[in-house]
């Protein structure tokens, strides 16, 4: 990957053709110098084979522009979450030739831009979610985002998710956007058309049985090759000691508890996932966990009625996950734990000491090979790259 940046001397732009700083960095024979806009640099691949050849007499010249970017950054803060509602995007703010590019996708005009995301509601059922949106150079707008889909027509509908950027064009002469590239996080080769991004299309086909309970809510971050990073909102647990990361040792105590062994006989709704948690470095402090409805307030929950099962708020924030199926043996448990810990520490990332195993499935009754199964390792802090 290298970053790509617009020089200070760049050619007058051709009439009618879109220029954006990572076009120009991809045909210039000569070294840029770096555009600074908050500190941000934005890393792309040096091959985009649809970059426009633009000509280099009159280097000297600037180009002559009047278009207002920073209004543009908080036009698209207001358009873009409306990308997949009924509302739509604003399509008179995109040239007609308005170039559209993914790992899979491509499309040069803007009802072809427009087809896609029809066909993305129909398909996917998209749930678009907006980190934020920055200038990246003199016509560029570089967005972070978020995107949860549901493939509807296959029986299990399969959630598939994307996180990455886009680069949005600006033609200088229409102050329209005239390209919008994304990027993804969870691949490296993101040039039209990616083998490797087809690939990540179609491993997150397979079934992964969720049960239809309520589970402690998260909004996803970023999803890379290995693992997802989410933020939790805070949620309450019912809890006991445990004997290890993959035992059910405890289960029963704690599930007495929601279906009425309580100081007022309540019975509470059944959620998922069951946690166990270890709380050092060798995994063998453990305690095992049944979350509780999201309703429900530490503060007016019935005491427990055995002294070894207690209420706990847990606090929510940054966890890293990576997800897997199949029976959760101590061995599998502790193999995931360190490959997600290998995988934080090389990309930078500070996890905490312990872990968690999420179990979402009645082993008794589902089939191994669709149990859905997490490690989750909270993380001190999380800036997005």
């Amino acid at each position: 990957m290298a970053t790509t940046q617009l020089p200070h001397q760049i050619s007058r732009p051709i009439s009618g053709y879109c220029v954006t700083s990572r076009q120009l960095s991809t045909t210039l024979p000569f070294p840029p110098k770096p555009f600074k806009s908050r500190n941000l640099t934005v890393k792309t691949r040096q091959n985009l084979k649809w970059a426009v050849k633009l000509s280099l007499v009159d280097q000297s010249t600037p180009p002559k522009s009047t278009v207002d970017v920073e209004r543009l950054v908080g036009f698209l803060y207001d358009d873009l979450p409306h990308l997949f509602d009924d509302q739509g995007i604003d399509r008179t703010a995109y040239d007609e030739r308005v170039k559209f590019r993914d790992p899979i996708t491509k499309h040069d005009t803007i009802s072809g831009y427009l087809f896609n995301i029809s066909l993305l509601k129909i398909l996917f059922r998209p749930d678009f979610q907006l980190h934020w949106v920055k200038q990246t150079g003199p016509y560029d707008i570089t967005t972070r985002w978020t995107m949860v889909m549901k493939f509807m027509l296959l029986p299990w509908k399969p959630e598939l998710i994307f996180t990455g950027t886009s680069v949005m064009g600006i033609n200088p002469e229409t102050g329209k956007f005239c390209s919008h590239v994304d990027f993804w996080d969870s691949i490296e080769n993101n040039d039209y058309f990616s083998l490797e991004g087809l690939w990540d299309v179609f491993k997150q086909l397979r079934i992964y049985k969720t049960p239809d309970l309520e589970t402690p809510k998260y909004q996803i971050l970023k999803r890379t090759a290995n693992y997802e990073v989410r933020k939790y909102t805070p949620f309450v647990v019912v809890e006991t000691n445990g004997d290890k990361l993959s035992g059910s040792t405890g289960f029963n105590d704690v599930a007495g508890y929601i279906f009425g062994k309580n100081s007022t006989t309540e019975k509470i709704p059944m959620t998922t996932p069951v946690f166990t948690q270890a709380y050092d470095s060798t995994l063998s402090k453990v305690s095992i966990q049944v979350v509780l409805p999201a309703e429900k307030d530490i503060s007016s929950l019935p005491d427990p009625n055995q002294e070894t099962v207690n209420l706990r708020k847990v606090d929510g924030g940054i966890a890293a996950v990576l997800k897997f199926s199949g029976k959760p043996t101590e061995d599998i448990v502790c193999e995931k734990e360190k490959a997600l810990r290998s995988s934080l520490i090389r990309d930078g990332l500070k996890p905490k000491t312990g872990s968690l195993l999420a179990r979402y499935n009645d082993p008794g009754r589902t089939w191994s090979f669709t149990m859905r199964n997490e490690v989750l390792i909270w993380l001190e802090e999380f800036s997005f790259s």
